[in-house]
């Protein structure tokens, strides 16, 4: 390593340091350790370029080990992007873009939102699988649009949590090539070191997994190089390098140590690691000018990469001018001009139909015209019914159709899906039971934070599962997702509100969640639908709403409103019919997203729930938690407060109050309280 490029590195640890003491919170052992190996990375080995941090072939570079943030941002800072040294300055201040963990959105050259550890990881796999996919449906001989490599940086955190088991298996499985991992091995952990509590061999595991595997001194650049060229030339297997480094690398107090995790170094020691360092500076956040200028040598090169780049593409649009327009619509995440005729056009039938069976004809009708959609199951695509059955799978080392067999990794699933959403130019999508929604939560939050576009198909969405009994019984789930903000959630009642969920998922910015019947359901009628004064339907359809009247009482006010979502929507209905018999008036409210329904405007929702009329009953298959805010306190939610039981579905539902006898009980004592 040159001098210069030695004093680059001890500015990535200097600048860290500083920033992180200017805060008085952070955590300054990573960046200090691991900055010979990122400055490795991004001088020698990383394709992108600061002026234009989107360009479709860049590389993907990932800090899974999103605690040592201040890396990133004195990275880019360094190489040219739009974060100045006043945003270093302000680490972790309000309003900056420099927060404690990297936030996608926030900060140019973020490529995902990473703290919660393994995360980073998991979305790295998903980037690397959107890039075969890419490559496999575009790449012609002689015409090469897509070929870029996806970099992690991870920690022993990450590794440690179980989300990183499930990613590393898949993308190993996958024989995900272009992935290549850089493991900042310095062996210490908060309560001390790794050896407290673990004594797995980490390379051996991940041999295990079909990943190349090496082992390197993190700081040796020449021995980096070496290692991250042959990574790279290995198309056949991900590879993880372990680079063994030195936590608060440079503090004679505490290098090595557990003090130098997640707390200042303190002026006295960071004074001694300026010492130590032979730092040329005396003010904080000084930069050497030659550092910068080599630093910057990144803006040319990246320039230079893109227009080589987008001369291959002006090439390929005349030689493919078909392929070119997908290619344009998908990296713009638009729909063909036909896609909604051509969903409005499914023909689902008369028949009672599960609402999971009418997603799976959804998607199989959509598939082919949409194009991009990729995704899969977590091993149950034959019951979730997201499978693509006209077209083949994700397979390792070769791409033959959009279906991804995630296995049995929930976890991974839902990491990789927000990765391919971050990488961009496809519309993920996975499925699982909505119980098991609960081991993908962490990604889903991620997903909704960063306002990127996965769905969720989640199948056997209540009691009415049956027979599986309580470990697969959702209760919590709905109220829990609901709680998400940014995650938009759909319970359709019928085939038709599927259809429009889907019409909804499509073009929603962020992520949805598809709530989903085991049990069929009959479709529901929609004979005289109207929708208040002044908001017709229109080109939008009422579940996108997120509620409508369904059935509107014959007086000029109703009596009592029952609000339902899902299978209980045809329970309810049949309480208004017998209502009606009796001379109480009831209004019958769909309600199928909460998210959707808040969205519109006041004189919608009054339409809608008559702010006036406190008689209110909800009806829905789980947890009653929140639906207080629309029966208010003289209304009744109707719910389960217990977990499930092992039984037919009809009995559950008889079991636990989800009848018309019920909802007419209750709606006669509130009309004559």
């Amino acid at each position: 390593m040159t001098p210069l490029e030695m004093l680059s590195v001890n500015t990535i640890r200097i600048l860290s340091a500083e920033a992180i003491q200017k805060a008085r919170s952070g955590h300054p052992g990573m960046p200090m350790g691991a900055a010979t190996l990122a400055y490795v990375l991004w001088s020698r080995f990383l394709k992108h370029n600061p002026r234009n941090p989107l360009w479709p072939d860049r590389d993907r570079f990932v800090l899974s080990a999103g605690h040592g943030s201040m890396l990133l941002y004195c990275l880019l800072h360094l190489t040219g992007y739009d974060l100045d040294l006043d945003e270093i300055r302000s680490f972790r201040q309000w309003g900056a873009r420099t927060a404690g963990h990297p936030e996608f959105g926030l900060t140019p050259g973020v490529e995902v939102t990473t703290g919660p550890l393994g995360q980073g990881l998991g979305h790295a796999v998903g980037m690397a699988m959107a890039e075969r996919y890419l490559a496999r449906r575009f790449n012609r001989p002689d015409h090469t649009i897509v070929d870029h490599r996806t970099y992690a940086i991870v920690g022993d955190g990450d590794l440690m949590e179980g989300i990183s088991h499930e990613a590393a298996s898949l993308a190993g499985h996958l024989k995900l090539g272009k992935l290549i991992v850089l493991f900042d091995d310095n062996r210490i952990t908060i309560e001390g070191e790794t050896s407290l509590a673990t004594s797995e061999v980490t390379l051996d595991r991940f041999a295990a997994y079909g990943w190349a595997t090496e082992a390197v001194d993190g700081d040796d650049a020449d021995a980096l190089t070496e290692v991250m060229e042959r990574a790279r030339r290995n198309d056949e297997q991900p590879t993880l390098i372990a680079a063994r480094t030195h936590i608060g690398h440079g503090c004679p107090q505490k290098q090595d140590t557990a003090s130098a995790h997640g707390a200042p170094l303190g002026e006295e020691a960071l004074q001694a690691t300026r010492e130590a360092l032979a730092w040329p500076g005396e003010a904080p956040f000084h930069i050497p000018e030659e550092v910068r200028g080599h630093f910057r040598e990144a803006v040319d090169r990246g320039h230079a990469w893109e227009e080589q780049w987008r001369a291959r593409l002006e090439a390929y649009a005349s030689a493919f001018p078909e392929e070119f327009v997908d290619w344009t619509r998908w990296q713009a995440g638009s729909l063909p001009e036909d896609w909604a005729e051509i969903l409005w056009s499914l023909d689902l039938g008369p028949e009672p139909m599960a609402t999971r069976s009418a997603s799976g004809r959804i998607l199989n009708g959509l598939a082919p015209a949409v194009g991009n959609l990729v995704g899969g199951s977590a091993d149950l695509g034959p019951s979730n019914n997201t499978t693509i059955a006209s077209q083949g799978a994700f397979e390792p080392g070769v791409v033959e159709g959009p279906n991804v067999h995630f296995g049995v990794r929930e976890h991974a699933m839902a990491a990789a899906a927000g990765g391919m959403a971050l990488h961009g130019g496809l519309r993920p999508y996975t499925g699982t039971f909505l119980v098991f929604s609960d081991y993908m939560r962490p990604s889903i939050r991620l997903a909704a934070m960063m306002g990127i576009g996965v769905t969720y198909v989640f199948t056997h969405d209540s009691i009415g599962l049956g027979e599986d009994g309580p470990t697969h019984q959702p209760i919590e789930q709905l109220a829990s997702l609901r709680a998400m903000p940014g995650l938009t959630v759909i319970r359709p009642a019928d085939a038709r509100e599927t259809q429009e969920a889907w019409w909804v998922a499509l073009q929603r910015p962020g992520p949805v969640a598809l709530i989903l019947t085991r049990q069929k359901v009959s479709p529901l009628s929609r004979e005289g639908l109207s929708l208040p004064p002044g908001w017709e339907t229109g080109p939008t359809p009422p579940t996108a709403r997120g509620a409508y009247v369904l059935v509107r009482e014959e007086s000029a006010a109703p009596d009592v409103i029952l609000i339902a979502t899902g299978s209980e929507v045809a329970v309810a209905r049949e309480a208004c019919d017998r209502l009606a018999t009796e001379g109480i008036q009831a209004r019958l409210v769909s309600m199928p997203s909460w998210e959707l329904f808040e969205e519109q405007p006041t004189e919608y929702r009054d339409a809608v729930l008559p702010p006036q009329l406190t008689a209110r009953i909800s009806v829905e298959a789980g947890s009653p938690f929140g639906w207080e805010r629309y029966v208010g306190p003289s209304g009744t939610a109707i719910g389960i407060d217990r977990f499930g039981a092992s039984a037919p579905a009809p009995v559950l539902f008889e079991r636990f109050g989800f009848t018309a006898d019920r909802l007419v009980a209750e709606a006669r004592r509130l009309t004559r309280a």
